[in-house]
């Protein structure tokens, strides 16, 4: 019989719910879901959904208190940036382990990050706080060109631009006021923009499992494609790494120091870093697991039987755990996150079948629905859907996610 809870905090919009239900299920871990929008269900299975507007701190420690009063809590998870925030704030009104609320914060805030990390010595690019209503012709006049323009709380790259000179500095900046304006964009980020340096080199992701401050590296992911701008759309993820193991060494002990410097000791951490003659650089932390549909091209133990949330799961609730459970398989993977090639409704998408049918390729799922209005990066906040490959060697799996990926039949409107 069940005799843990957790509450699982996530947005409405996310893709993650079913993944975690059914690593809660397999765990035999009791699960309340929380998330701003109000379930059907809420009423009729009230140990099982709750509402909770996640940006209120005040809101989520009273939903927290008032709930766990009545249902007692093991563990809060939240499974985004915004989310792992509140699961902060609800942990430390209940007394459950979790990290600081000012980590969370400052994970989440990308100039924060970057006052910390340089603090700490940390390979950071040069940046600088903007305002939109500073004087920002002065501004362009001696920003570091090439530079990157980007919003403080959003994610996906989302309002990500580079500049080469002042006339391109303006033009983004109008752009990403307009972008940060937007209602579904968090209010403490409206204000002000980051500028940095930008950072030549070859880009990787890093998927982590801190424990005590101790990182765990669950996978160190390749970006196939270049990352120059002007925009930053990311498509493909492939792991294992081509890189040399000294090499990875580096990197993981250059997230690790920066998880440090944050103030985060436990639970999950997405880094992305680049790499070129100087070292690892670090462009940008997060106490949160990897996004979207994503973790599913993420499998660990020796026959891929237990899956990223599960390990997650695990951690949160205290749960032993096998430490050859958190090895990857054998398998190399690899995932495309499908990008939108221009704005418009979407009509459909075909050639689904078909692109399922190229070798190597798991599976190939459409998360946008027809009728959604979708744009591309910058102003874009999601992706067509995400395709997953597995094969004997990284490079196989990347080319079986071009070839699935050729297959498909965009019709936008």
């Amino acid at each position: 019989m069940t005799s843990s809870r957790l509450l699982l905090i996530l947005p409405s919009s996310s893709y993650r719910a079913a993944a975690f239900v059914e690593a809660a299920r397999r765990l035999d871990i009791a699960l309340t879901v929380a998330s701003d929008h109000r379930s059907t269900f809420e009423g009729a299975l009230p140990a099982n959904h709750l509402y909770m507007d996640c940006g209120d701190p005040a809101n989520v420690t009273e939903q927290a208190r008032r709930f766990a009063a009545d249902h007692p809590l093991t563990a809060v998870f939240g499974v985004d940036d915004t989310t792992a925030v509140a699961a902060a704030h609800a942990a430390h009104a209940l007394g459950l382990p979790h990290n600081s609320v000012a980590a969370c914060e400052a994970a989440r805030d990308k100039h924060r990050q970057r006052v910390l990390l340089t603090r700490q010595g940390l390979p950071v690019p040069p940046f600088a706080l903007h305002r939109f209503d500073d004087d920002l012709p002065r501004r362009a006049g001696v920003a570091p060109y090439p530079c990157v323009l980007k919003p403080t709380h959003l994610s996906m790259s989302r309002g990500v631009m580079r500049a080469d000179d002042p006339a391109g500095f303006l033009r983004a900046a109008g752009r990403l006021r307009a972008i940060v304006g937007r209602p579904d964009v968090p209010a403490a980020g409206r204000d002000a923009f980051l500028v940095e340096r930008f950072v030549p080199g070859d880009e990787f992701a890093l998927e982590g499992l801190l424990t005590g401050g101790q990182l765990r590296v669950l996978a160190l992911f390749d970006k196939p494609d270049p990352l120059d701008g002007p925009f930053f759309e990311e498509t493909i993820y492939a792991t294992p790494s081509r890189l040399p193991d000294e090499t990875q060494r580096d990197i993981a002990a250059a997230v690790e120091r920066a998880a440090q410097a944050l103030g985060l000791a436990r639970g999950p951490v997405h880094a992305e870093v680049r790499l070129n003659a100087a070292g690892p650089w670090i462009i940008e932390i997060a106490a949160r697991p990897i996004g979207g549909r994503c973790s599913a091209v993420l499998r660990f133990g020796a026959r891929g039987e237990v899956s990223l949330e599960e390990l997650l799961l695990r951690q949160a609730m205290g749960m032993a755990t096998d430490p050859s459970a958190a090895d990857r398989e054998p398998l190399a993977a690899a995932v495309m996150m499908m990008p939108v090639p221009r704005a418009g409704r979407l009509v459909r998408v075909g050639g689904v079948d078909d692109a399922r049918c190229v070798p190597w390729i798991d599976d190939v799922v459409i998360t946008a629905h027809p009728g959604q209005v979708l744009e591309p990066l910058p102003e874009g906040s999601h992706y067509l859907g995400f395709i997953h490959a597995r094969a004997e060697a990284a490079a196989t799996a990347v080319a079986a996610l071009r070839a699935a990926c050729a297959k498909l039949e965009v019709e936008l409107e």
